[in-house]
């Protein structure tokens, strides 16, 4: 029988919903060196527990963790689809955000299908962020959003899609700023 390492410990303890909140917080704690149990945990048999490692990635996230996340865009379980997106689209979580944004030639095609065929509502809505990563970069971004702004059967994806468009408040807030003269 192999033994386990603490962290492995930890991570099957985040599908305990009393043992939940401080395995998260040792596992956040111990930063990088718990980063290959949580991704291991990424393929445990609970969802809840893949849905947490996907919320610890999200905070601890390395370039290595990148491929991970993008498999489990494809998770049977929606609440680990939507941690996957938000841990691959936000930026304000992350310590160095530019160093772990994923390809856009690998995740845009992947985040659209989401976007626009995803049975659930809530996961198409965090789609949103994901392309809308994008969205000032490539017209196939802008595209995928107007048409979910235009066309989603969700008022709630069709409006945070509209925040992403031009002329939309993010996509406003985002927008390159002209070269200083």
């Amino acid at each position: 029988m192999t033994e386990r390492t603490p962290d492995a410990v930890l991570v099957d303890a985040l599908g305990s919903e009393p043992r939940r909140p401080a395995a998260f917080r040792t596992l956040l704690a111990r930063g990088t060196a718990a980063v290959p149990a949580v991704r291991a945990g990424l393929g445990h048999p609970r969802a809840r527990v893949r849905e947490q490692c996907c919320k610890l990635l999200d905070e601890l996230l390395v370039s290595e963790a990148l491929e991970d996340l993008t498999a489990v865009l494809d998770d049977p379980d929606p609440g680990v689809r939507i941690a996957a997106l938000h841990a691959l689209s936000c930026e304000r979580c992350k310590p160095d955000a530019e160093a772990c944004r994923p390809d856009r030639a690998v995740m845009l095609p992947r985040a659209v299908r989401l976007l626009h065929h995803d049975p659930d509502p809530h996961v198409r809505a965090h789609a949103v962020e994901l392309v809308g990563l994008w969205t000032h970069a490539d017209p196939a971004a802008t595209a995928a959003l107007i048409r979910a702004r235009d066309e989603d059967p969700s008022p709630a994806v069709r409006k945070k899609a509209g925040w992403y468009t031009p002329g939309g408040p993010i996509h406003r807030r985002t927008a390159p700023r002209p070269p200083r003269k």
